[in-house]
């Protein structure tokens, strides 16, 4: 996030980090990502660490679903041995979540290397090697902490609420409810689109997901990748991860090889149009909503935009 948490400032941050016996000498706030905070962290020993403070009340699920997070991917790194995968550090208490007032801080080992973004275009060689290191997370035996992932799109109940009745009384209201009146017909033609891909989808074998493989949650070093924010993780099926890879199943010929599974075009187009939707909601949600001009609702503001747009292009149909 850009916008700097309300009701926790850098004092609560050293006091949370003690937890995990780390004394820091400076904190620095880094405004990456949308909807946690992430700080640079030097101890006093000389050490670099990242930190992260969430919102539970603003999490899927909620809490309890990002501790279960965090405990899965910590096994994932000590017990199944996946190196790419960057884990958590545990608390004094065994823990890799502390929890404050308000918010839930997780600490991770600075990690050196190239880190990707959001969008970044991606060779086939490097899609290649992401798939491979998809193949194997897949492969997993899953941690019994691991969540099951809800096929539902979240806050979908309050999205049709606003698509009937769109309004709000935030600087950004009135534009948000004009985009929800305009494409309206494309997103509920959408949601509909949703529903029938899902009940193709629904059984199919889950695996352990990262949940957004994307290039912005990458980190190239030494020619090998390392994959952070697991608080997405999930059991679900493997097109979770590889729609984030790709709209297109040729290009996840790579998995195919390495598991010898074949990719569902109909689960890689479900969860392509799960992540567009859950976009929608979520921004229509927070412009629709109590809201002040900042930084992070100038970015809700353009995505709204962009994604209503997108959905209107046409179906989402699987391509074959």
């Amino acid at each position: 996030m850009e916008d700097l948490p309300d009701g926790f400032g850098a004092a609560d941050l050293v006091t949370a980090l003690r937890a995990f016996g780390v004394e820091a000498e400076q904190v620095t706030y880094a405004p990456v990502g949308f909807g946690d905070y992430h700080w640079s962290v030097l101890d006093a020993d000389g050490r670099r660490w990242f930190a992260t403070a969430s919102d539970p009340a603003g999490k899927e699920r909620g809490l309890a679903g990002l501790r279960q997070a965090m405990e899965t991917a910590a096994v994932l790194r000590e017990r199944e041995g996946l190196e790419f995968v960057v884990a958590p550090v545990r608390s004094r208490a065994g823990d890799p979540v502390v929890e404050t007032a308000r918010y839930a801080v997780t600490l991770f080992p600075w990690q050196p290397g190239e880190p990707g973004r959001f969008g970044d275009e991606q060779t086939p060689g490097e899609r290649d090697q992401v798939l491979t290191l998809l193949a194997d997370l897949h492969a997993r035996t899953p941690p019994e902490t691991t969540p099951a992932v809800a096929l539902d799109i979240p806050q979908r109940d309050r999205l049709e609420d606003l698509l009937a009745h769109p309004a709000g009384e935030g600087p950004f209201s009135a534009e948000a409810a004009a985009l929800l009146k305009e494409y309206g017909g494309a997103v509920r033609e959408r949601l509909a689109e949703f529903d029938r891909l899902a009940g193709q989808v629904r059984g199919n074998p889950p695996v352990v997901t990262h949940g957004e493989p994307h290039p912005g949650n990458l980190i190239r070093r030494d020619g090998r990748l390392l994959l952070v924010d697991w608080d997405t993780v999930g059991l679900a099926v493997p097109e979770r991860d590889l729609a984030v890879v790709s709209a297109d199943p040729a290009d996840l010929d790579a998995y195919t090889r390495a598991t010898g599974r074949r990719v569902d075009p109909a689960a890689v187009a479900l969860y392509r149009l799960r992540w567009a939707l859950a976009d929608v909601a979520e921004f229509a949600v927070l412009l629709c909503g109590p809201h002040r001009r900042t930084p992070d609702t100038e970015t809700a503001r353009r995505g709204l935009a962009w994604t209503v747009q997108s959905l209107a292009t046409g179906p989402w149909s699987p391509r074959t």
